[in-house]
Protein backbone atom coordinates (compact mmCIF):
# COMPACT_ATOMS: atom_id res chain seq x y z
CA UNK A 1 0.00 0.00 0.00
CA UNK A 2 1.07 3.59 -1.24
CA UNK A 3 1.27 5.88 1.96
CA UNK A 4 0.49 9.71 1.67
CA UNK A 5 3.75 10.63 1.51
CA UNK A 6 4.36 8.73 -1.56
CA UNK A 7 1.59 9.46 -3.37
CA UNK A 8 1.67 11.46 -6.67
CA UNK A 9 1.50 14.96 -6.08
CA UNK A 10 -1.80 16.68 -6.47
CA UNK A 11 -2.36 18.55 -9.71
CA UNK A 12 -2.70 21.94 -9.37
CA UNK A 13 -6.32 23.31 -9.13
CA UNK A 14 -6.70 25.07 -12.53
CA UNK A 15 -5.41 21.78 -14.38
CA UNK A 16 -8.98 20.20 -12.98
CA UNK A 17 -11.10 23.26 -14.32
CA UNK A 18 -9.46 23.24 -17.92
CA UNK A 19 -10.30 19.24 -17.56
CA UNK A 20 -14.22 19.50 -16.78
CA UNK A 21 -14.56 22.46 -19.10
CA UNK A 22 -15.65 20.37 -21.74
CA UNK A 23 -13.13 22.19 -23.65
CA UNK A 24 -13.45 25.75 -22.62
CA UNK A 25 -16.95 25.99 -22.37
CA UNK A 26 -17.45 25.78 -19.06
CA UNK A 27 -20.54 27.47 -17.71
CA UNK A 28 -19.30 30.64 -18.98
CA UNK A 29 -22.54 31.53 -21.03
CA UNK A 30 -24.82 31.10 -17.98
CA UNK A 31 -22.46 33.38 -16.41
CA UNK A 32 -23.29 35.84 -19.16
CA UNK A 33 -26.73 35.44 -18.86
CA UNK A 34 -26.82 35.80 -15.47
CA UNK A 35 -27.51 39.81 -14.93
CA UNK A 36 -27.69 39.55 -10.86
CA UNK A 37 -24.03 40.57 -10.63
CA UNK A 38 -21.29 41.80 -13.36
CA UNK A 39 -19.19 38.98 -12.53
CA UNK A 40 -18.72 35.39 -13.51
CA UNK A 41 -17.45 32.36 -11.05
CA UNK A 42 -14.31 31.57 -10.40
CA UNK A 43 -13.75 28.62 -12.50
CA UNK A 44 -15.18 30.74 -15.67
CA UNK A 45 -12.68 33.54 -14.92
CA UNK A 46 -10.22 31.15 -15.54
CA UNK A 47 -11.70 29.64 -18.65
CA UNK A 48 -12.54 33.21 -20.24
CA UNK A 49 -8.48 33.83 -20.35
CA UNK A 50 -8.28 31.18 -22.79
CA UNK A 51 -11.18 33.44 -24.92
CA UNK A 52 -8.99 36.23 -24.52
CA UNK A 53 -10.73 37.95 -21.49
CA UNK A 54 -9.82 38.65 -17.99
CA UNK A 55 -12.53 39.92 -15.24
CA UNK A 56 -11.19 42.92 -13.21
CA UNK A 57 -12.43 45.72 -11.23
CA UNK A 58 -11.84 49.62 -10.87
CA UNK A 59 -9.33 49.69 -7.70
CA UNK A 60 -9.14 53.08 -7.82
CA UNK A 61 -13.12 52.83 -6.77
CA UNK A 62 -12.79 49.61 -4.69
CA UNK A 63 -12.01 50.70 -1.25
CA UNK A 64 -15.31 53.30 -1.73
CA UNK A 65 -17.46 50.67 -2.55
CA UNK A 66 -16.38 48.54 0.14
CA UNK A 67 -17.38 51.36 2.66
CA UNK A 68 -20.61 51.54 1.06
CA UNK A 69 -21.35 47.78 0.92
CA UNK A 70 -21.41 47.66 -2.48
CA UNK A 71 -20.13 44.67 -5.22
CA UNK A 72 -16.99 45.64 -6.45
CA UNK A 73 -16.67 47.57 -9.94
CA UNK A 74 -16.51 44.68 -12.54
CA UNK A 75 -15.59 44.55 -16.09
CA UNK A 76 -13.76 42.59 -18.30
CA UNK A 77 -10.67 43.10 -20.23
CA UNK A 78 -10.54 41.83 -24.16
CA UNK A 79 -7.31 41.49 -25.47
CA UNK A 80 -7.20 40.61 -29.18
CA UNK A 81 -3.97 39.29 -31.63
CA UNK A 82 -2.74 40.63 -34.17
CA UNK A 83 0.38 38.30 -35.11
CA UNK A 84 3.29 40.15 -36.06
CA UNK A 85 0.84 42.84 -34.79
CA UNK A 86 -0.20 44.05 -38.93
CA UNK A 87 -3.63 46.08 -38.84
CA UNK A 88 -5.54 47.14 -41.70
CA UNK A 89 -7.28 50.30 -41.61
CA UNK A 90 -10.78 49.01 -41.40
CA UNK A 91 -9.91 46.98 -38.25
CA UNK A 92 -8.04 49.59 -36.49
CA UNK A 93 -11.20 51.86 -37.26
CA UNK A 94 -13.41 48.63 -35.55
CA UNK A 95 -11.04 48.76 -32.65
CA UNK A 96 -11.91 52.35 -32.45
CA UNK A 97 -15.85 51.53 -32.67
CA UNK A 98 -15.92 49.22 -29.77
CA UNK A 99 -13.35 50.97 -27.46
CA UNK A 100 -16.33 53.09 -27.16
CA UNK A 101 -18.67 50.41 -25.57
CA UNK A 102 -15.44 50.46 -22.47
CA UNK A 103 -15.60 52.02 -20.00
CA UNK A 104 -12.22 54.09 -20.63
CA UNK A 105 -13.09 54.81 -24.11
CA UNK A 106 -9.30 54.21 -25.27
CA UNK A 107 -6.95 51.12 -27.07
CA UNK A 108 -4.18 50.00 -24.80
CA UNK A 109 -1.32 48.43 -27.10
CA UNK A 110 0.13 46.05 -25.58
CA UNK A 111 4.19 44.70 -25.22
CA UNK A 112 2.88 41.49 -27.58
CA UNK A 113 1.06 43.47 -30.43
CA UNK A 114 -2.11 42.99 -29.56
CA UNK A 115 -5.04 45.17 -28.60
CA UNK A 116 -6.34 45.74 -25.48
CA UNK A 117 -9.73 46.88 -24.43
CA UNK A 118 -10.30 48.11 -20.79
CA UNK A 119 -13.71 48.46 -18.63
CA UNK A 120 -16.40 46.33 -21.03
CA UNK A 121 -19.13 45.62 -18.88
CA UNK A 122 -20.20 41.84 -18.91
CA UNK A 123 -23.54 42.89 -21.05
CA UNK A 124 -21.11 44.46 -23.34
CA UNK A 125 -18.75 41.52 -23.62
CA UNK A 126 -20.41 39.21 -26.53
CA UNK A 127 -21.03 42.62 -28.80
CA UNK A 128 -17.38 43.52 -28.34
CA UNK A 129 -16.43 40.16 -29.27
CA UNK A 130 -18.58 39.14 -32.46
CA UNK A 131 -17.53 42.94 -33.53
CA UNK A 132 -13.84 41.78 -33.32
CA UNK A 133 -13.89 38.66 -35.04
CA UNK A 134 -16.16 40.92 -38.10
CA UNK A 135 -13.34 42.55 -38.93
CA UNK A 136 -11.45 39.28 -39.12
CA UNK A 137 -9.58 39.33 -35.84
CA UNK A 138 -10.07 37.30 -32.95
CA UNK A 139 -9.41 37.24 -28.92
CA UNK A 140 -8.87 33.49 -28.71
CA UNK A 141 -6.05 32.46 -27.40
CA UNK A 142 -4.67 35.91 -26.59
CA UNK A 143 -4.27 34.41 -22.99
CA UNK A 144 -5.04 31.25 -21.78
CA UNK A 145 -2.14 28.20 -20.74
CA UNK A 146 -1.86 28.08 -24.90
CA UNK A 147 0.35 29.73 -27.12
CA UNK A 148 -0.70 33.43 -27.16
CA UNK A 149 -0.08 36.05 -29.80
CA UNK A 150 2.88 35.33 -31.90
CA UNK A 151 5.20 38.06 -32.51
CA UNK A 152 7.50 39.83 -35.29
CA UNK A 153 10.01 42.60 -36.22
CA UNK A 154 7.03 45.66 -37.13
CA UNK A 155 9.30 47.63 -39.15
CA UNK A 156 7.68 46.90 -42.71
CA UNK A 157 9.54 46.03 -45.45
CA UNK A 158 12.70 46.69 -43.92
CA UNK A 159 14.42 44.37 -46.10
CA UNK A 160 13.20 42.17 -48.39
CA UNK A 161 12.93 39.26 -45.96
CA UNK A 162 10.44 40.66 -43.79
CA UNK A 163 7.18 39.89 -45.66
CA UNK A 164 8.72 35.72 -45.53
CA UNK A 165 8.92 36.28 -41.55
CA UNK A 166 5.24 37.96 -41.56
CA UNK A 167 3.71 35.16 -42.98
CA UNK A 168 5.56 32.18 -41.27
CA UNK A 169 4.27 34.08 -37.75
CA UNK A 170 1.06 34.29 -39.07
CA UNK A 171 1.28 30.59 -40.04
CA UNK A 172 2.57 29.45 -36.84
CA UNK A 173 -0.29 31.27 -35.12
CA UNK A 174 -2.97 29.40 -36.88
CA UNK A 175 -1.23 26.11 -35.99
CA UNK A 176 -1.36 26.33 -32.36
CA UNK A 177 -4.65 28.06 -32.09
CA UNK A 178 -6.98 25.43 -29.99
CA UNK A 179 -9.33 23.84 -32.49
CA UNK A 180 -12.34 24.12 -29.79
CA UNK A 181 -15.83 25.01 -30.88
CA UNK A 182 -16.40 26.61 -27.64
CA UNK A 183 -15.55 29.94 -28.62
CA UNK A 184 -17.24 30.30 -31.76
CA UNK A 185 -20.55 28.62 -29.69
CA UNK A 186 -19.83 31.50 -26.47
CA UNK A 187 -19.75 34.49 -28.55
CA UNK A 188 -20.32 33.43 -32.29
CA UNK A 189 -23.71 31.91 -31.77
CA UNK A 190 -22.27 28.82 -33.84
CA UNK A 191 -24.26 25.54 -33.51
CA UNK A 192 -22.94 23.92 -30.54
CA UNK A 193 -20.87 20.86 -30.81
CA UNK A 194 -22.53 17.41 -29.49
CA UNK A 195 -19.69 15.26 -27.84
CA UNK A 196 -19.29 11.45 -29.75
CA UNK A 197 -17.32 10.04 -27.08
CA UNK A 198 -14.37 9.94 -24.84
CA UNK A 199 -12.04 9.05 -28.34
CA UNK A 200 -13.19 11.89 -30.06
CA UNK A 201 -9.79 13.59 -30.67
CA UNK A 202 -11.03 17.80 -30.04
CA UNK A 203 -7.69 19.06 -29.15
CA UNK A 204 -5.08 17.38 -31.21
CA UNK A 205 -2.13 19.34 -29.87
CA UNK A 206 -3.39 20.62 -26.38
CA UNK A 207 -5.31 17.81 -25.05
CA UNK A 208 -8.06 18.32 -22.10
CA UNK A 209 -5.67 20.65 -20.08
CA UNK A 210 -3.91 22.02 -22.80
CA UNK A 211 -0.60 23.79 -21.74
CA UNK A 212 0.65 23.67 -17.61
CA UNK A 213 1.22 27.87 -18.62
CA UNK A 214 1.36 30.63 -20.97
CA UNK A 215 3.20 29.96 -24.23
CA UNK A 216 5.12 32.88 -26.37
CA UNK A 217 6.81 32.94 -29.22
CA UNK A 218 8.71 35.32 -31.25
CA UNK A 219 9.97 36.16 -34.70
CA UNK A 220 13.07 38.72 -35.11
CA UNK A 221 14.86 39.90 -37.62
CA UNK A 222 18.45 40.91 -36.57
CA UNK A 223 19.96 43.26 -35.82
CA UNK A 224 16.96 44.53 -34.71
CA UNK A 225 15.65 42.97 -31.74
CA UNK A 226 12.64 45.41 -31.21
CA UNK A 227 10.28 42.11 -30.37
CA UNK A 228 12.65 40.99 -27.23
CA UNK A 229 13.08 37.89 -28.71
CA UNK A 230 15.26 36.01 -25.92
CA UNK A 231 12.19 36.93 -23.28
CA UNK A 232 10.07 34.42 -24.95
CA UNK A 233 9.24 30.59 -24.19
CA UNK A 234 10.17 29.88 -28.12
CA UNK A 235 12.30 32.16 -30.66
CA UNK A 236 12.94 32.26 -34.14
CA UNK A 237 16.04 34.73 -35.09
CA UNK A 238 16.17 35.13 -38.77
CA UNK A 239 19.36 34.56 -40.26
CA UNK A 240 19.98 36.09 -43.60
CA UNK A 241 22.59 35.33 -45.95
CA UNK A 242 23.02 37.47 -49.61
CA UNK A 243 19.71 39.36 -48.73
CA UNK A 244 18.31 35.82 -49.10
CA UNK A 245 16.10 34.07 -45.68
CA UNK A 246 17.90 30.76 -45.06
CA UNK A 247 16.37 29.95 -41.82
CA UNK A 248 16.52 30.38 -38.27
CA UNK A 249 18.20 30.23 -34.76
CA UNK A 250 15.84 28.45 -32.68
CA UNK A 251 16.18 29.54 -29.02
CA UNK A 252 14.09 28.31 -26.15
CA UNK A 253 13.47 28.52 -22.03
CA UNK A 254 12.89 32.67 -22.19
CA UNK A 255 10.25 34.37 -19.94
CA UNK A 256 9.91 37.48 -16.97
CA UNK A 257 8.01 36.49 -14.33
CA UNK A 258 8.90 36.03 -10.52
CA UNK A 259 7.40 36.27 -7.59
CA UNK A 260 9.21 38.96 -4.85
CA UNK A 261 10.92 36.83 -1.95
CA UNK A 262 11.19 33.54 -3.80
CA UNK A 263 14.34 33.22 -5.60
CA UNK A 264 13.60 29.87 -6.87
CA UNK A 265 11.26 31.99 -8.99
CA UNK A 266 13.24 34.26 -11.74
CA UNK A 267 13.02 35.84 -15.09
CA UNK A 268 15.05 34.21 -17.92
CA UNK A 269 16.49 34.71 -21.22
CA UNK A 270 16.54 32.50 -23.55
CA UNK A 271 19.06 29.46 -24.90
CA UNK A 272 19.80 29.50 -28.67
CA UNK A 273 20.30 25.49 -29.36
CA UNK A 274 20.02 25.09 -33.10
CA UNK A 275 19.24 26.43 -36.68
CA UNK A 276 16.55 25.34 -38.94
CA UNK A 277 15.18 26.43 -42.29
CA UNK A 278 11.57 27.95 -43.21
CA UNK A 279 10.27 24.52 -43.95
CA UNK A 280 11.05 23.07 -40.66
CA UNK A 281 9.18 26.14 -38.74
CA UNK A 282 5.98 25.69 -38.16
CA UNK A 283 6.91 21.36 -37.20
CA UNK A 284 9.27 22.75 -34.88
CA UNK A 285 7.27 24.88 -33.26
CA UNK A 286 4.45 22.31 -32.35
CA UNK A 287 7.05 19.94 -31.32
CA UNK A 288 8.57 22.94 -28.79
CA UNK A 289 4.81 23.51 -27.79
CA UNK A 290 4.40 19.46 -26.93
CA UNK A 291 6.97 18.83 -25.14
CA UNK A 292 5.58 22.17 -22.82
CA UNK A 293 2.97 19.97 -22.82
CA UNK A 294 4.52 16.79 -21.93
CA UNK A 295 7.24 17.90 -19.49
CA UNK A 296 5.81 21.32 -18.21
CA UNK A 297 5.08 21.45 -14.11
CA UNK A 298 1.56 20.93 -13.38
CA UNK A 299 1.66 21.13 -9.87
CA UNK A 300 3.02 24.41 -8.77
CA UNK A 301 2.43 27.11 -11.45
CA UNK A 302 4.91 29.38 -10.06
CA UNK A 303 6.92 26.72 -11.90
CA UNK A 304 4.59 25.82 -14.68
CA UNK A 305 6.61 27.89 -17.78
CA UNK A 306 8.43 26.47 -20.10
CA UNK A 307 11.49 28.43 -19.34
CA UNK A 308 11.60 25.99 -15.38
CA UNK A 309 11.30 23.45 -18.01
CA UNK A 310 14.15 24.25 -19.78
CA UNK A 311 16.10 24.80 -17.08
CA UNK A 312 15.55 22.21 -15.31
CA UNK A 313 16.58 19.93 -17.80
CA UNK A 314 18.98 21.72 -19.84
CA UNK A 315 18.89 23.67 -23.10
CA UNK A 316 20.84 20.22 -24.45
CA UNK A 317 18.04 17.42 -23.47
CA UNK A 318 15.63 20.16 -25.35
CA UNK A 319 17.26 20.42 -28.77
CA UNK A 320 17.55 16.33 -28.32
CA UNK A 321 14.30 15.93 -27.63
CA UNK A 322 13.42 18.22 -30.21
CA UNK A 323 15.19 16.27 -32.86
CA UNK A 324 13.81 13.06 -31.63
CA UNK A 325 9.99 14.75 -31.93
CA UNK A 326 10.90 15.49 -36.08
CA UNK A 327 12.77 12.69 -36.79
CA UNK A 328 16.01 15.05 -37.74
CA UNK A 329 18.73 16.34 -36.80
CA UNK A 330 19.15 19.95 -36.48
CA UNK A 331 22.26 21.88 -37.55
CA UNK A 332 23.81 23.99 -35.08
CA UNK A 333 23.06 27.75 -34.65
CA UNK A 334 24.27 30.19 -37.05
CA UNK A 335 26.53 33.54 -36.59
CA UNK A 336 23.84 36.65 -35.57
CA UNK A 337 24.12 39.99 -33.66
CA UNK A 338 21.46 42.29 -32.39
CA UNK A 339 22.35 46.12 -31.73
CA UNK A 340 18.92 47.51 -30.65
CA UNK A 341 15.91 46.58 -29.03
CA UNK A 342 14.35 49.99 -29.58
CA UNK A 343 11.83 51.30 -32.43
CA UNK A 344 12.92 53.71 -35.29
CA UNK A 345 10.44 56.75 -35.11
CA UNK A 346 10.08 58.99 -38.09
CA UNK A 347 10.21 58.13 -42.05
CA UNK A 348 11.70 55.02 -43.31
CA UNK A 349 11.42 53.90 -47.13
CA UNK A 350 10.46 50.60 -47.43
CA UNK A 351 12.02 48.12 -50.17
CA UNK A 352 8.91 48.01 -51.88
CA UNK A 353 9.06 52.04 -52.42
CA UNK A 354 6.38 52.70 -50.08
CA UNK A 355 7.14 54.52 -46.96
CA UNK A 356 6.37 53.66 -43.44
CA UNK A 357 6.09 56.20 -39.94
CA UNK A 358 6.90 55.46 -36.56
CA UNK A 359 5.11 56.64 -34.30
CA UNK A 360 5.46 57.32 -30.38
CA UNK A 361 2.73 56.35 -28.02
CA UNK A 362 3.58 56.82 -24.42
CA UNK A 363 2.84 53.73 -22.23
CA UNK A 364 0.76 52.46 -25.41
CA UNK A 365 -2.32 54.36 -24.46
CA UNK A 366 -4.42 55.60 -27.89
CA UNK A 367 -6.76 58.11 -25.80
CA UNK A 368 -7.78 61.69 -26.14
CA UNK A 369 -5.94 64.63 -23.91
CA UNK A 370 -5.99 68.11 -24.03
CA UNK A 371 -4.33 69.64 -27.11
CA UNK A 372 -3.55 65.68 -27.82
CA UNK A 373 -6.47 64.03 -29.78
CA UNK A 374 -4.38 60.94 -29.94
CA UNK A 375 -7.67 58.11 -30.56
CA UNK A 376 -9.48 60.97 -33.07
CA UNK A 377 -6.13 61.26 -35.04
CA UNK A 378 -5.37 57.65 -35.36
CA UNK A 379 -9.21 57.20 -36.35
CA UNK A 380 -9.08 60.18 -39.08
CA UNK A 381 -5.70 58.70 -40.26
CA UNK A 382 -7.59 55.23 -40.60
CA UNK A 383 -10.41 56.33 -42.74
CA UNK A 384 -7.59 57.66 -45.83
CA UNK A 385 -4.96 55.52 -44.74
CA UNK A 386 -4.31 53.42 -48.28
CA UNK A 387 -1.58 50.78 -46.30
CA UNK A 388 -1.66 49.16 -42.97
CA UNK A 389 -0.86 49.65 -39.21
CA UNK A 390 1.87 47.83 -37.42
CA UNK A 391 1.68 47.76 -33.52
CA UNK A 392 5.04 47.34 -32.14
CA UNK A 393 6.40 45.40 -29.01
CA UNK A 394 7.31 48.79 -27.54
CA UNK A 395 4.10 49.88 -27.42
CA UNK A 396 4.26 52.05 -30.29
CA UNK A 397 2.83 52.31 -33.85
CA UNK A 398 4.08 52.47 -37.60
CA UNK A 399 1.63 53.87 -40.39
CA UNK A 400 2.77 51.45 -42.87
CA UNK A 401 2.67 50.82 -46.96
CA UNK A 402 2.57 55.23 -47.31
CA UNK A 403 3.02 55.70 -51.19
CA UNK A 404 5.21 58.73 -51.76
CA UNK A 405 1.86 60.86 -53.15
CA UNK A 406 0.20 60.28 -49.65
CA UNK A 407 3.18 61.79 -47.29
CA UNK A 408 2.23 65.08 -46.89
CA UNK A 409 -1.54 64.23 -45.67
CA UNK A 410 -0.40 61.64 -43.48
CA UNK A 411 2.24 64.03 -41.76
CA UNK A 412 -0.31 66.99 -41.90
CA UNK A 413 -2.35 64.98 -39.99
CA UNK A 414 -0.31 63.51 -37.35
CA UNK A 415 0.66 67.00 -36.81
CA UNK A 416 -2.45 68.19 -36.38
CA UNK A 417 -3.51 65.59 -33.95
CA UNK A 418 -0.44 66.18 -31.73
CA UNK A 419 0.78 62.60 -32.88
CA UNK A 420 4.10 64.08 -33.38
CA UNK A 421 5.90 63.68 -30.08
CA UNK A 422 8.49 61.19 -31.45
CA UNK A 423 9.90 64.62 -32.83
CA UNK A 424 10.35 66.47 -29.62
CA UNK A 425 10.14 63.47 -26.89
CA UNK A 426 13.90 62.78 -24.92
CA UNK A 427 15.35 59.51 -26.14
CA UNK A 428 14.58 58.08 -22.67
CA UNK A 429 11.04 59.10 -22.90
CA UNK A 430 11.00 56.92 -26.59
CA UNK A 431 12.45 53.88 -25.14
CA UNK A 432 10.26 53.42 -21.95
CA UNK A 433 7.88 50.61 -21.43
CA UNK A 434 4.87 50.40 -19.52
CA UNK A 435 2.39 47.64 -17.84
CA UNK A 436 -1.20 48.53 -17.08
CA UNK A 437 -1.06 47.62 -13.69
CA UNK A 438 -3.59 50.18 -11.44
CA UNK A 439 -6.67 50.74 -11.76
CA UNK A 440 -7.39 47.84 -13.32
CA UNK A 441 -5.08 44.79 -12.94
CA UNK A 442 -5.89 42.75 -10.16
CA UNK A 443 -1.70 41.51 -9.83
CA UNK A 444 -0.56 45.17 -9.43
CA UNK A 445 1.17 46.11 -6.59
CA UNK A 446 1.92 49.87 -7.10
CA UNK A 447 1.09 52.14 -10.26
CA UNK A 448 3.15 51.77 -13.75
CA UNK A 449 1.20 53.60 -16.66
CA UNK A 450 0.01 56.16 -14.78
CA UNK A 451 3.71 56.52 -12.67
CA UNK A 452 6.29 56.32 -15.64
CA UNK A 453 5.90 59.35 -17.18
CA UNK A 454 6.09 61.67 -14.29
CA UNK A 455 9.13 59.49 -13.14
CA UNK A 456 10.52 60.29 -16.83
CA UNK A 457 9.41 64.08 -16.59
CA UNK A 458 11.95 64.66 -13.84
CA UNK A 459 14.93 62.32 -15.10
CA UNK A 460 14.46 64.61 -18.15
CA UNK A 461 15.72 67.62 -15.80
CA UNK A 462 18.87 65.83 -15.42
CA UNK A 463 19.44 64.43 -18.48
CA UNK A 464 19.04 68.23 -19.91
CA UNK A 465 21.65 69.11 -16.95
CA UNK A 466 23.59 66.25 -18.14
CA UNK A 467 23.62 66.70 -21.81
CA UNK A 468 21.81 62.95 -22.06
CA UNK A 469 18.55 64.35 -23.04
CA UNK A 470 18.63 62.72 -26.90
CA UNK A 471 20.34 59.55 -25.39
CA UNK A 472 18.20 55.90 -25.81
CA UNK A 473 18.25 55.06 -22.31
CA UNK A 474 15.89 52.05 -21.90
CA UNK A 475 13.35 52.09 -19.05
CA UNK A 476 10.83 50.01 -17.99
CA UNK A 477 8.03 49.36 -15.50
CA UNK A 478 5.99 47.18 -14.01
CA UNK A 479 3.45 47.07 -10.84
CA UNK A 480 4.14 43.63 -9.94
CA UNK A 481 7.43 41.18 -10.45
CA UNK A 482 5.53 39.23 -13.48
CA UNK A 483 7.31 41.57 -16.13
CA UNK A 484 4.30 42.10 -18.22
CA UNK A 485 6.54 44.96 -19.50
CA UNK A 486 9.63 43.21 -19.42
CA UNK A 487 11.68 45.22 -16.79
CA UNK A 488 14.21 42.99 -16.01
CA UNK A 489 15.56 44.26 -19.86
CA UNK A 490 15.64 47.35 -18.92
CA UNK A 491 18.63 49.64 -18.79
CA UNK A 492 16.69 51.17 -15.81
CA UNK A 493 14.00 48.56 -14.29
CA UNK A 494 11.33 49.33 -11.63
CA UNK A 495 9.04 46.21 -10.28
CA UNK A 496 6.43 47.62 -8.49
CA UNK A 497 6.61 46.24 -4.45
CA UNK A 498 3.97 48.23 -2.51
CA UNK A 499 2.25 51.27 -3.24
CA UNK A 500 4.75 54.23 -3.84
CA UNK A 501 7.44 51.91 -3.24
CA UNK A 502 9.57 49.83 -6.06
CA UNK A 503 12.80 47.55 -6.04
CA UNK A 504 15.10 49.59 -8.86
CA UNK A 505 16.82 47.44 -11.41
CA UNK A 506 20.07 48.41 -13.76
CA UNK A 507 22.58 47.05 -15.86
CA UNK A 508 20.41 45.33 -19.23
CA UNK A 509 22.13 45.26 -22.27
CA UNK A 510 20.86 47.92 -25.16
CA UNK A 511 20.56 44.69 -27.34
CA UNK A 512 18.46 42.44 -25.36
CA UNK A 513 21.00 39.47 -24.88
CA UNK A 514 21.92 40.90 -20.71
CA UNK A 515 19.06 41.20 -17.84
CA UNK A 516 19.72 43.75 -15.04
CA UNK A 517 20.47 43.21 -11.52
CA UNK A 518 18.61 44.73 -8.40
CA UNK A 519 20.42 47.75 -7.13
CA UNK A 520 17.90 49.47 -4.75
CA UNK A 521 14.93 48.06 -2.84
CA UNK A 522 11.62 49.08 -2.33
CA UNK A 523 12.42 52.50 -2.66
CA UNK A 524 9.97 55.75 -3.52
CA UNK A 525 10.05 58.37 -6.19
CA UNK A 526 12.60 60.90 -4.42
CA UNK A 527 14.75 58.06 -3.97
CA UNK A 528 14.98 56.44 -7.64
CA UNK A 529 15.60 60.71 -8.45
CA UNK A 530 18.72 60.82 -5.48
CA UNK A 531 19.74 57.24 -6.81
CA UNK A 532 20.05 58.10 -10.28
CA UNK A 533 21.13 61.46 -10.83
CA UNK A 534 24.74 60.77 -9.25
CA UNK A 535 24.75 57.80 -12.23
CA UNK A 536 23.05 59.83 -14.66
CA UNK A 537 25.87 62.74 -14.11
CA UNK A 538 28.86 60.20 -14.02
CA UNK A 539 27.83 58.41 -17.12
CA UNK A 540 27.50 61.70 -19.29
CA UNK A 541 31.04 62.36 -18.19
CA UNK A 542 33.06 59.13 -17.84
CA UNK A 543 31.62 56.74 -20.64
CA UNK A 544 33.67 55.70 -23.34
CA UNK A 545 32.87 55.81 -26.47
CA UNK A 546 29.72 54.64 -27.94
CA UNK A 547 29.35 52.91 -24.76
CA UNK A 548 25.68 51.93 -23.45
CA UNK A 549 24.13 53.46 -19.80
CA UNK A 550 23.87 49.78 -18.93
CA UNK A 551 26.98 48.26 -19.86
CA UNK A 552 28.27 51.34 -17.92
CA UNK A 553 26.95 50.39 -14.71
CA UNK A 554 28.37 47.44 -14.74
CA UNK A 555 31.81 48.76 -16.24
CA UNK A 556 31.80 51.11 -12.51
CA UNK A 557 30.29 48.65 -9.93
CA UNK A 558 27.25 49.72 -9.49
CA UNK A 559 25.54 46.05 -9.91
CA UNK A 560 27.04 42.84 -11.15
CA UNK A 561 26.60 41.57 -14.36
CA UNK A 562 23.45 39.08 -14.59
CA UNK A 563 25.16 36.00 -16.66
CA UNK A 564 21.64 33.57 -16.43
CA UNK A 565 18.46 33.67 -15.14
CA UNK A 566 19.17 31.28 -11.69
CA UNK A 567 21.94 33.93 -11.47
CA UNK A 568 19.28 36.82 -11.16
CA UNK A 569 19.37 36.60 -7.77
CA UNK A 570 22.82 36.34 -7.21
CA UNK A 571 25.68 38.94 -6.55
CA UNK A 572 23.39 41.67 -5.26
CA UNK A 573 25.40 44.37 -3.57
CA UNK A 574 24.64 45.20 0.16
CA UNK A 575 22.91 48.36 -0.04
CA UNK A 576 20.17 47.21 -2.18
Amino acid sequence: MISDSQSAPQLHKNEGIKTRSNYLRGTILEGLADVSTGSISADDQQLTKFHGVYQQDDRDVRANRRKHKLDKAYSFLARVGLPGGVCTPQQWITMDEVSNYCAFKTLKLTTRQAFQLHGILKGNLKYTIKSVNDALMTTLAACGDVNRNVMGTPNPFASEVHTEVQALAEKVSDHLKPQTNAYAEIWLDAEKIVSHGEDEVVEPLYGKTYLPRKFKIAFAIPPQNDVDVLTNCLGFIAIVEDGKLVGFNISVGGGMGMTHGNEKTFPRLADVIAFCTPEQVIDAAEKIVSIQRDLGDRVERAHARFKYTVEDHGADFIRAELEKRLGTKLEDPRPYKFTSMGDRYGWAEGTNGKWNLGLFIEGGRIVDLEGKPLKTGMLEIAKVHKGDFRLTGNQNVIIGNVAEEDKATIDAMVEQYGLDGYKSASGMRRSQIACVALPTCGLALAESERYLPTLVSDLEVILEEAGLQNDEIVIRSTGCPNGCGRPYLGEIGLVGKVPGKYNLYLGAGFDGERMNKLYRTSVTHQQIIDELKPILLSYAKEREEGERFGDFTIRKGYVKATTAGNSFHANIGAEA
